[in-house]
């Protein structure tokens, strides 16, 4: 079966950090790195593509959070995917712009 797009939303949240902001910076420049298509919202990040290039860019982030001060993290990941299609983020939000 061919690989097919899936859509992943993350949420990363530091536990016990002063500042939770830089470090929630560093994990989206992190996926912002990994080249994947995104949308950072308020509260996820969404990303759509293969779902090995999307874990990729999830540990990318973690380590990136934890390299930026975090002590503890709650990962939140929600995956859509459908087993003979790709999914789009368009498809859930298009008819709203």
């Amino acid at each position: 079966m061919p690989n097919k797009n899936v859509n992943l939303s993350l949420q990363i949240v530091p536990i016990n950090t002063q500042d939770a902001y830089p470090v929630i910076d560093e994990a989206i420049y992190a996926i912002q790195r990994s080249g994947v298509k995104h949308e950072v919202q308020p509260f996820a990040t969404l990303m759509e593509g293969e779902l090995s290039e999307l874990w990729q860019a999830v540990l990318d982030a973690k380590a990136a959070a934890l390299e930026a001060g975090a002590e503890e993290l709650i990962l939140n990941i929600q995956v859509h995917l459908k087993k003979d299609k790709d999914v789009a983020l368009t498809e859930k939000t298009e008819k709203f712009r």
